[in-house]
Parts: C-alpha cells; sequence; structure tokens
C-alpha cells in the first residue's frame, strides 16, 4: 500500500525576474512588477510530499523528524532570508521563478530521499499562486 505523507515548511525569500540579454521594456513587458531593479519579496510556503510503501517495522513512509531536517538544511538554511539572485548559487544563470525554485528545491533533496520513494515539491509564491512539481 503507498501512501503519501507531507511536511509543511515556510521561507522569506527575495527576487527579481529578468533576463539580462533583454531590455528594460522587454522584461518590464514580460515579468511586470516582478522586475523591480531593487528586487521584492515573498513569504514562501513549501509543501514536501513523499510517496512509497508503508515500512513495516516502523509503520512510516518515511520519519517526518528526518524529512524537516532535511528541508531545514537543503532548503530553509540556504533561501531563507536571502536575496534568491544574489545569494543562492543555483539562480546565477537561473530566473527565480515559481517554477524554477521548486525544480532547484526538488533537485536539492532527491538525492536523499530513498529513490523507491515518490517526491513531489508544491511551492506557494502566494496564497493563490503556487506551482507543483514531481520530477
Amino acid at each position: 500500500m503507498r501512501v503519501k505523507v507531507s511536511r509543511k515548511a515556510h521561507f522569506n525569500a527575495a527576487h527579481r525576474l529578468f533576463r539580462a540579454d533583454w531590455s528594460f521594456e522587454k522584461n518590464e513587458a514580460t515579468f511586470g512588477k516582478c522586475n523591480n531593479p531593487r528586487y521584492h519579496g515573498h513569504n514562501y510556503d513549501l509543501i514536501v510530499s513523499v510517496t512509497g510503501e508503508i515500512d513495516k517495522e516502523t509503520g512510516y513512509v518515511m520519519d517526518m523528524k528526518e524529512l524537516k531536517d532535511l528541508i531545514k538544511a537543503e532548503v530553509e538554511d540556504a533561501m531563507d532570508h536571502k536575496n534568491l539572485n544574489v545569494e543562492v548559487p543555483e539562480f546565477k544563470e537561473l530566473n527565480p521563478t515559481a517554477e524554477n525554485i521548486a525544480v532547484v528545491i526538488y533537485n536539492k533533496l532527491r538525492p536523499y530521499i530513498d529513490s523507491s520513494k515518490e517526491l513531489e515539491i508544491t511551492l506557494y509564491e502566494t496564497p493563490r499562486n503556487f506551482v507543483t512539481y514531481s520530477g
């Protein structure tokens, strides 16, 4: 029997959506307020879900304390109260859209989750705007 377990986390970060190879006008037309040269911030909500078989000995799909610690080490410590464009290496050349942030988080966590288990990342940029990525 496969079961999905999820852990919710939160981090605050600033970013700017733009392409250096585009004019300011094209960036403004495409990204609007998110193209602010002085950056802008979001209060991100993150849901990390792991789906797999229930371990017969522990009754767990995954130890939630282990998942909590993994999210803190790989995501919160790396992104919380950071300027994503400037301080997070993965975004030096990658536009930090919600879509790209979700993929980066997935790639940071995937090596630590048993390969027999599915991993899903849901990232809320606002209470109404969110993305989901599962590899």
